[in-house]
């Protein structure tokens, strides 16, 4: 089924899945964990309550129970799913993709993600191979709309720091955030996209798109704000703009928590995705951490973060991993952190560019994406071009290549989620990076199925 991935279950609602998929994958979720109760919560896109509602149906005829959290962000399922013991639970979200999409984030106890090597692949055979026989005593269905959503919020509030010099500029992209963020940020802040519309009016909840950080980069200068922030559809990810609107690259951040995070806890391990600057592993090491760079997606990374105990980790994606978070993202926890920590900054004089500048020591290329049919192929290729040409001074090949000189580094990959062959590079000069940017073109020019890509 073409809705099944690597992370989740997603696609256009309709094409990609439809009810009959939604229910069945509701009758055989509770045998996948032994779950004979089932935590639910959704967003608010078009499609969700019909998903909702056949998601129920299918969990209940197999005759377990539903607590259904109606309107939910996913990190604050993540969090019921581990603070409750629950054995499963779902959240119906498409995260960051356009309204026309939806899907199911399934998690296993204490908030473990479930991927396709660790359970959707069987779900998926269930689907595909058996027939649903819904039984007798169907199960019930728990209205816990408002239940534990109080707590949820006081747990958040212990991460809010004195930010009353701070000029905020908050986007909730018309998604999830808004349940929970007005009651976080301080009262002087200013909002765009501010009400929950699953059609997102304002711009599509996709930050790392740059059409969609425009609105807030014009009110960060109308306003001169010092810092501008966005969270995407389901708020599991945040992403900044600095007081001057620019966008900071969401890696870099990790540099930023670790300058807050890792006071009295040298030694602590911090999970990196592979695409992450070399700066941030640099600046983790010099606070005393332990850099650790594995594969991108929480699926892995969140699964990576509890098997090595990490204090935290981060993805170029917007995404922050925390150890008091049962291993798990939250951009609004993420966001209260980095406010508090820009706040300190303020008040001994540094804006946050400044701050940011002394992290960022390298020139980065950003995320370039390729329309590739033979990924593989193509990886290989540029690979062997530079190690045969090159004497790297580190290589890593479990997501895609990473592969480092004494000056750059580059790291090729496919997506696990789109039809792209992504690369990013980094190097000590806008001379090189522009060079090699160009040579890695050049040689994939052969393999680009469309050439305006």
């Amino acid at each position: 089924m073409k809705a099944f991935k690597a992370y989740d279950i997603r696609g256009v609602y309709g094409e990609d899945f439809d009810k009959t998929a939604v229910y069945r994958i509701g009758y055989f979720l509770p045998r996948l964990f032994g779950a004979s109760v089932i935590a639910v919560g959704r967003d608010a896109r078009i499609s969700s309550p019909e998903i909702a509602e056949t998601l129920l149906q299918g969990i209940t005829d197999s005759g377990a129970d539903v607590d259904f959290y109606d309107l939910a962000t996913t990190p604050f399922m993540y969090w019921v799913t581990a603070r409750q013991g629950y054995e499963t639970s779902v959240m119906i979200t498409a995260s960051h993709n356009p309204k026309s999409h939806n899907g199911l984030k399934i998690s296993s106890k204490n908030a473990a993600p479930v991927g396709y090597d660790t359970g959707l692949k069987q779900l998926e055979e269930w689907v595909e191979s058996e027939t649903p026989t819904p039984v007798v005593a169907k199960g019930k269905i728990n209205d816990c709309c408002t239940k534990l959503k109080k707590e949820y919020l006081d747990f958040q509030r212990q991460y809010v720091g004195d930010l009353s010099n701070l000029k905020i500029v908050a986007d909730c992209s018309n998604g999830m955030a808004n349940l929970f963020v007005k009651e976080l940020l301080p009262q002087s802040t200013v909002y765009l996209a501010d009400t929950i519309d699953g059609t997102f009016p304002c711009h599509e909840p996709n930050p790392l798109e740059p059409a969609n950080i425009v609105a807030l980069q014009q009110k960060v200068r109308e306003t001169k704000a010092d810092i501008g922030l966005i969270y995407d559809g389901d708020a599991d990810r945040v992403m900044f703009v600095d007081e001057n609107a620019n966008f900071v690259s969401p890696d870099l951040m990790i540099g930023l928590l670790a300058t807050r995070l890792l006071k009295g806890n040298s030694h602590a391990k911090v999970l990196q995705d592979i695409r992450t600057s070399k700066a941030v592993a640099e600046l983790i090491s010099e606070l005393g951490g332990e850099p650790c760079i594995w594969r991108v997606g929480r699926a892995y990374a969140a699964a990576k973060l509890r098997e090595i105990d990490g204090l935290f980790g981060g993805e170029l994606a917007g995404h922050y991993y925390f150890r008091d978070f049962y291993y798990s993202d939250s951009g609004i926890m993420a966001s209260l952190l980095i406010l508090s920590i820009i706040a300190e900054e303020r008040r001994a004089g540094k804006t946050f560019s400044q701050v940011m500048s002394a992290i960022a020591r390298y020139k980065n290329s950003g995320e370039i994406n390729f329309i590739i049919d033979k990924k593989a192929e193509a990886m290989e290729v540029v690979k062997n071009h530079f190690c045969n040409t090159e004497k790297p001074t580190r290589f890593l090949d479990f997501d895609g290549y990473r592969v480092e000189f004494a000056r750059w580094w580059f790291n090729i990959r496919p997506s696990n989620t789109e039809p792209y062959l992504r690369l990013i590079l980094e190097a000590d000069t806008d001379e090189l990076l522009e060079q090699k940017t160009a040579e890695i073109r050049q040689i994939l020019v052969p393999f680009i199925a469309d050439k305006k890509a």
